[in-house]
């Protein structure tokens, strides 16, 4: 469930715009209601209206919650999360899916 380069990705209004990506590549990408990510001070929980964050991304997993339930999970290895106006970007050094 990847969106296309050419096409933006729109936020409802519950719902964020995330991208998950390594050095090399996109990992993913799409709309979600929720993002579950582990720092270097311990998990967090990003929603729809959250307050713009920059975290350091600990080694873990990524874990996106799509609104029909599914949850898309992501190994991250270094880097950062970074949240403004319902949009969550992941820039890790390694990340793949699991």
């Amino acid at each position: 469930m990847a969106a296309s380069p050419a096409a933006p990705l729109e936020p409802g209004e519950h719902e964020l715009a995330i991208s998950i990506v390594s050095a090399d590549s996109e990992v993913w990408s799409g709309i979600a209601k929720q993002i579950i990510a582990k720092t270097t001070v311990g998990e967090i929980g990003i929603l729809a209206g959250h307050e713009p964050v920059l975290a350091i991304l600990a080694e873990g997993q990524v874990r996106v919650t799509l609104a029909s339930g599914e949850v898309v999970t992501a190994q991250a290895d270094d880097g950062f999360l970074s949240v403004d106006h319902n949009r969550v970007t992941v820039v890790a050094r390694a990340a793949a899916l699991v």
